[in-house]
């Protein structure tokens, strides 16, 4: 039976391959390609029986895009850790991992050296090296900055006159449209292929930070492990997202790719270049998507808009007198079709804008004017304080105001970068955060480093996973 069902889907594929071909000849014998874009050569368009159908043509697009995509490569040395008698397969003769490599793509946006990836790129990386797709010249990377909230990291090559991309706007682009995604997958060097915008605002859980950004462009375009970093473009050659995620079972791509908006990228590039660190706006309330759950329960029949959960008292939004129990239906005059979309605008603004916010209040429209804050809770420019402890061998900064609220917490000190041993000892991994040591909290990040140095005997830790999940450690120190 199964023989038989493969030679009939065979022949039938054979029938109407042949029809198929025929129809396709006889509409090319009979259609008319007339020259869209004579300047761009972009794409044509055939008319056929008073029916005018556009065919894209990405050659134009392709050729200005592929110049400004790069190739990365990264080497991270191993980091002191404890081991066990399991680890032997990880390590070599003398006793220590070997250094780790890593590849991925990214894209040049100014002449002097500028060049965006993904954080997950070169996120830990003690070498970075970009190579030019045009010209196989090699740079040494610096990292100016980087946001793990919305997984982008930006560096700096010593250059000039380098083929920059022109950013697009990614508001304007629609599902539907063609777009190509540019990149290096499986170490093949400037790699092009091509697909539609299938969805946007989607989160797919997979940036893991204290208050990650999720608000990605889908589509079809195969993006494979190695696109990481590379450039989402238009028709047109433009810059509409930095391409990051795929959804896949098997690693590869199977259908779905992932792209930060362009828009979002263009305002957190600037804000690293300008301040070295991102200013992010916060509304100070919780909002959540409205499911068919909670529509019956408030009896909710509208098919946009978030619901307020939560709102932080003295905050932005408590000022601007929102409540919980409100849906959110427009944030300066675009419809918030989901949380994602929410949290995109807000992203796009700085500590101290002004946002239009239109609102439901049972069944009642409302309007109000929420001026955004920063982390610590005023409207000044942001500057993060880290200190990197050498005895430690680990980067330690204080929590913000705004994980302190998140957390219900008073204070502490998040733990990044761990390149000692003395931490792990004590069962301590990066993104954690140190609220109590020995029974006591430190104001400064030196006090508390000089607390674990000189520690022994019962030691008792109190502190924050990264997911912001309480723990308690103890144990005897000799």
């Amino acid at each position: 039976m199964t023989k038989k069902l493969i030679l009939i889907s065979a022949f039938t594929g054979l029938v109407g391959g042949l029809a198929g071909a025929y129809l396709f000849g006889s509409l090319i014998t009979q259609a008319t390609f007339v020259q869209i874009s004579s300047n761009e050569n972009l794409s044509r368009q055939v008319s056929y029986n008073g029916r005018n159908v556009v065919i894209p043509g990405f050659v134009e697009a392709s050729a200005k895009a592929t110049p400004s995509v790069v190739f990365i490569k990264t080497l991270t040395q191993p980091r002191a850790q404890q081991r066990n008698m399991f680890d032997f397969w990880n390590f070599d003769f003398f006793g220590q991992r070997g250094p780790s490599a890593a590849t991925g793509s990214g894209v040049i946006i100014s002449d002097d050296g500028y060049i965006v990836t993904n954080n997950h790129v070169v996120d830990g990386a003690d070498n970075i090296e970009v190579i030019m797709n045009n010209n196989k010249r090699s740079y040494k990377a610096k990292v100016v900055g980087t946001d793990p909230n919305t997984d982008l990291a930006l560096l700096k090559v010593e250059a000039k006159g380098l083929p920059k991309m022109n950013f697009g706007n990614s508001d304007q682009i629609q599902v539907g449209d063609w777009v190509l995604a540019v990149g290096n997958p499986f170490n093949l060097t400037s790699t092009v292929t091509a697909g539609i915008v299938s969805a946007k605002g989607r989160n797919i859980n997979i940036v893991n930070s204290t208050f990650p950004i999720e608000s990605f462009i889908q589509t079809d375009a195969a993006i494979n492990p190695g696109n990481s970093g590379g450039a989402l473009v238009d028709v047109n050659g433009n810059l509409v997202g930095i391409n990051t995620a795929i959804q896949s079972n098997t690693g590869s791509y199977n259908g779905y790719g992932f792209a930060i908006p362009g828009n979002m990228v263009g305002k957190i590039v600037k804000d690293l270049i300008d301040f070295g660190e991102t200013q992010r706006g916060f509304t100070g309330m919780d909002v959540k998507d409205i499911d068919a759950e909670l529509a019956d329960r408030i009896n909710y029949q509208g098919n946009a808009g978030i619901y307020v959960e939560q709102v932080m008292e003295d905050g932005p939004a408590y000022t601007a007198k929102l409540q919980p129990g409100d849906i959110i239906l427009k944030v300066d005059n675009r419809i918030i079709e989901a949380h994602p979309v929410f949290d995109e605008i807000i992203s796009l603004h700085r500590p101290g804008d002004k946002l239009i916010v239109n609102y439901l209040r049972k069944g009642v429209a409302g309007e109000a004017t929420i001026k955004l804050i920063n982390r610590d809770g005023n409207t000044a420019i942001a500057r993060k304080y880290t200190y990197k402890s050498e005895k430690l061998g680990a980067d330690i900064t204080p929590l913000s105001k705004a994980e302190c609220d998140k957390f219900g917490v008073e204070s502490g000190f998040k733990l990044t970068s761990i390149r000692g041993a003395v931490l792990r000892q004590m069962g301590l991994q990066e993104g954690m955060s140190i609220l109590k040591f020995n029974g006591k909290t430190y104001k400064k990040a030196e006090e508390l480093e000089n607390a674990i140095i000189n520690a022994h005997g019962n030691i008792g830790i109190e502190g924050l996973n990264p997911q912001g999940g309480k723990f308690n450690y103890s144990f005897y120190s000799f």
